[in-house]
């Protein structure tokens, strides 16, 4: 599984449902367990959710990633 690249389609989904965005901005943990049709650890999805966080807000985006590219 390519990290980046699974955070780049959450970004993306998140980006385009304003829905999602708003769930998202609420509660990032479901938003993004909705999006990927899992129920991760929390320990995992914290790390995923920081990496969307970073992407999102373009701040960061490559320590956000770093932080996530090892667990998989």
């Amino acid at each position: 599984m390519d990290i980046k690249e699974k955070v780049t389609e959450i970004v993306d989904k998140i980006k385009n449902d304003d829905g999602l965005k708003k769930e998202f901005d609420e509660n990032p943990t479901k938003a993004i367990e909705k999006v990927i049709g899992v129920d991760l650890p929390d320990d995992v999805v914290n790390k995923v959710v920081a990496g969307v966080k970073a992407k999102m807000t373009g701040d960061a985006v490559a320590g956000g990633i770093d932080k996530i590219k090892n667990l998989f």
